[in-house]
């Protein structure tokens, strides 16, 4: 049977990986979506098990205690992390998982999957990132400052990923995304 390949998609908070990601999946069902573990209160429209797992702080701390996520971090209050058992089943069952996490879970999956295919998204500028940010409507000022200052961190490490994609227009962005998985997958 042909072999996975865990691809990990990450960028600063409101770059849009979350529209590019639901774009992928709709263009290539070949993709298969790694479902995050998180403790933040599930936002309109977001499912159990589809969107997040949505869990308790306590269930969360059980789940880092019992070995069970290979990744995991605080981001603006809240833990997200990624369940073994969902890269591994896809991988194991020859499918392209694709997993949208934030940087310091992105560089824990570097050390444990290094033949994962690692894509940074870049905003087009510091002005429309934040410009994205505010027009969300999610997040409180003083959660839209502390998104902004994790974000100049975040850009600053876009290097030490396999490819980097610049999300300033969806149609140009996706077809750099799907290039690479051409060649790459």
């Amino acid at each position: 049977m042909k072999s996975g390949k865990l691809i990990v998609l990450t960028g600063p908070s409101g770059v849009g990986k979350g529209t590019l990601v639901r774009s992928l999946l709709m263009r290539h069902p070949e993709l298969h979506l790694s479902v995050s573990v998180t403790t933040r209160g599930p936002r309109q429209g977001e499912i159990d098990g589809q969107h997040y797992y949505f869990v308790s702080r306590s269930r969360f701390e059980e789940m880092v205690e019992a070995g069970e996520l290979v990744e995991w971090a605080e981001f603006a209050g809240n833990f997200y992390g990624t369940p073994y058992f969902a890269l591994q089943r896809g991988i194991e069952a020859g499918k392209l998982v694709l997993l949208e996490i934030e940087l310091e879970g992105a560089r824990q999956i570097r050390d444990k999957f290094p033949e994962a295919l690692r894509i940074f998204i870049l905003p087009p500028s510091w002005e429309e990132l934040e410009r994205r940010l505010r027009s969300r409507g999610l997040d409180s000022e003083s959660a839209i400052t502390r998104r902004l200052l994790r974000a100049k961190a975040e850009i600053e490490a876009a290097g030490e990923f396999d490819f980097q994609v610049i999300n300033d227009d969806l149609e140009v962005a996706l077809k750099g995304l799907e290039s690479v998985l051409t060649v790459e997958c």
